[in-house]
């Protein structure tokens, strides 16, 4: 009986230490894991969004809160560095609704998701390979004239 309570006890203890062990990574995934919400009144609810140096990549989900169809009221999110968002938003504005209002060659343009209508969301996964730790980076929405009020700051480390 002694044998077995003392067994048990150990597999107890071997379980949570994995538990425990495994938390931080599962923790790191996490703050690598951002998401952003748009609505019809051209607005995200977030003014900043963080991840640590140490993400290697980057998940993000921007959802579309309103109700609108993507003609009328599309939104998509576009990181750029901070001195780029003006000229990729006016640059946006004639990539049009097919091409999510980004030029698939703008090589100012970090990362992008698609331009989603009232109700859908998409995500993406970007590499943070070119981003530097404190580095001076902002995010848009690159439908035409949304910038001016659906853009915020990004931190990277």
């Amino acid at each position: 009986m002694k044998l077995m309570r003392n067994t048990l006890a150990a597999a107890a203890l071997v379980a949570v230490q994995a538990l425990l062990m495994s938390a931080p990574a599962a923790a790191a995934d996490d703050a690598c894991k951002l998401e952003i919400t748009g609505n019809d009144q051209m607005q995200y609810d977030k003014k900043e969004l963080a991840v640590p140096a140490t993400c290697k990549q980057v998940t993000l989900t921007v959802h579309h809160g309103g109700q609108l169809p993507a003609a009328a009221m599309g939104h998509n999110w576009v990181l750029v560095s901070t001195p780029d968002l003006t000229a990729v938003a006016n640059a946006g504005m004639g990539a049009g609704l097919a091409s999510n209002y980004v030029f698939a060659d703008d090589k100012r343009i970090l990362a992008h998701t698609k331009a989603v209508r009232g109700g859908q969301s998409d995500t993406i996964t970007f590499s943070t390979a070119s981003l530097k730790a404190g580095g001076d980076y902002s995010y848009l929405c690159t439908f035409p004239g949304h910038n001016a009020l659906m853009r915020g700051k990004f931190k990277f480390g």
